[in-house]
């Protein structure tokens, strides 16, 4: 299988001791693709997130100070925080998520240490594989395991993660990103409940086959407001049909025969929003039940699925992503193919036979060419365990 881990540990340990004359620890967390269940998590739906093989990677040591002095060698920039003063709430800036992360990590119990942080990411920023929680998810355990908690707990490191973004970085997100990246499983994803916030480890024995990933490194810039549209409408399908199903408190509550029933109570865009909720939790239960029984070939479908549904009913994709899920699905040894993340741009995620992934890569490559665009980075990956030190 292709693989890719495009950051050095030895590098990064080397280039800590040269910057802070010190030996270093070094942790790492994982981005994340969602293999199915798009805009369910807002509705209390299910998400079927996998941690990928690109990660961020934190050099740690206590320093003896009150301040965490971080550099990254992603973007060559260094900031202090002094742990014993309140620091804004926001200066606009990756160490926002720093920082929200070692203050969460405080209010809920655990030290939290000076130290020298040296930071260097593979994870793809602005792609929608959410290279923000592989952040703060780094940084959690790094800034745990130095300060001394032997095992932290993963629920309270996803929430410190969370409560970053909440309160420091101005993004109200939900959970799914920080759980995947804090509980992520070798061969295996992750079935989140939205609503209990429960999960279960769902078996992923891809074996000959990979999840080929394909960053267009495009993002449309309406995607912010059609997003509070979306949630608006799936309000308004909620509401409506509450009056005819009992107990309906979100769209989570309205099964495919629920809808199949009451849909023309809803008018007709409403209606598209509320059927491809209802029929995308129905497919994220049916992918878990076909990932357990080893089936890919359903696996794939659903897939490909969730994609017409995304992109008709929901109206969420873009011609970069449909062009991208079109010529994946038209190559052979390839099972299914989708959007992944808030949609009008960043990745899709295709179930494809290992061999067959080099010609894959490159039908998409040379249909974004054909098109004038710019050219997508592709790469496979299996699913991989999530917040860790390394050896």
């Amino acid at each position: 299988m292709l693989r890719s881990q495009l950051v050095d540990v030895a590098r990064l340990r080397a280039e800590f001791q040269a910057l802070y004359s010190a030996p270093s620890q070094v942790f790492s967390a994982p981005g994340r693709v969602n293999l199915i269940g798009e805009h369910t998590d807002y509705n209390e739906g299910f998400v079927l997130p996998m941690a990928i093989e690109r990660r961020t990677y934190v050099a740690g040591a206590p320093n003896q100070t009150s301040q965490i002095r971080v550099k990254s060698l992603t973007l060559g920039q260094s900031f202090e925080i002094d742990l014993e003063r309140p620091g804004p709430k926001r200066r606009g800036a990756w160490v926002d998520y720093v920082e929200g992360t070692a203050r969460a990590l405080i209010e809920r119990g655990m030290p939290v240490v000076g130290c020298n942080l040296l930071i260097d990411s593979d994870v793809p920023t602005g792609a929608g594989v959410s290279a923000s929680a592989a952040l703060e998810l780094s940084v959690g355990i790094a800034l745990a395991l130095l300060g001394g908690t032997a095992e932290p707990d993963r629920v309270q490191l996803a929430l410190a993660g969370q409560a970053a973004e909440h309160q420091y970085v101005g993004t109200m997100c939900g959970i799914m990103d920080q759980y995947i990246a804090a509980m992520g499983r070798n061969n295996a994803a992750l079935l989140i409940d939205c609503r209990s916030l429960e999960t279960q480890t769902v078996p992923l024995e891809l074996g000959a086959v990979s999840v080929l990933v394909c960053d267009t490194r495009v993002k449309h810039e309406l995607s912010s407001s059609e997003y509070n549209l979306r949630r608006a409408e799936c309000l308004r399908a909620s509401n409506i049909l509450a009056k005819s199903i009992p107990g309906v408190r979100t769209l989570r509550d309205v099964s495919v025969a629920d809808f199949t029933q009451f849909a023309t109570e809803l008018p007709g865009v409403v209606r598209s929003r509320c059927r491809h909720v209802v029929t995308e939790n129905a497919r994220t239960l049916a992918a878990a039940d076909a990932m357990r029984a080893g089936d890919l070939v359903t696996m794939g479908t659903l897939m490909s699925e969730s994609h017409v549904s995304l992109r008709d009913d929901y109206q969420v994709s873009c011609e970069e992503l449909d062009v991208a899920v079109d010529i994946a699905r038209s190559q052979p040894g390839v099972y299914g193919s989708r959007m992944t993340g808030g949609g009008f741009g960043g990745c899709t995620v295709t179930l494809v036979d290992n061999d067959a992934v080099p010609h894959v890569s490159q039908a998409v490559k040379q249909a974004f060419a054909a098109r004038g665009w710019n050219a997508p980075e592709l790469f496979a990956t299996g699913a991989c365990e999530g917040a860790r030190r390394e050896a």
